[in-house]
């Protein structure tokens, strides 16, 4: 089996909402629809679909979990400095994200911090 491209979907409550903080954060909009709104992440332009809840639950047939509450999938976005990592987190808290950790040191070579959106889908952040 073969397939020619990977993205991500997740569920939201509002478009508006959600198209605004990720324009806020600086990524590319890939379009929006009544349904659903787009980005590109990364240099190889990984795509994340957000589609309003009740229409991926409806048209998956799977049931959504609150993401507040829990995660299926964490995201990791690379930074190259502290610096870097330290903007990104002034910017999500701007945008409306919130800070589940602050920036912070793992081991020798690792600094980051974990955010979520407003419908509370995880991200990581890190310098590497």
């Amino acid at each position: 089996m073969k397939s020619n491209m990977i993205w991500a979907n997740f569920a939201v409550e509002d478009l508006d909402h959600t198209t605004e903080f990720y324009v806020n954060l600086g990524f590319k909009s890939n379009g929006r629809s009544q349904g659903l709104t787009s980005f590109s992440f990364g240099d190889n332009g990984f795509v994340i679909n957000f589609f309003l809840k009740d229409i991926l639950s409806k048209n998956t047939n799977v049931n959504i979990s609150n993401q507040q509450e829990s995660n299926e999938v964490i995201f990791t976005l690379s930074a190259e400095t502290r610096e870097e990592v330290n903007n990104w987190a002034e910017k999500v808290k701007t945008a409306g994200g919130k800070l589940n950790s602050n920036p912070e040191e793992f081991g020798d070579e690792y600094y980051g911090f974990v955010f979520s959106d407003p419908d509370g889908h995880k991200f990581n952040l890190f310098m590497m």
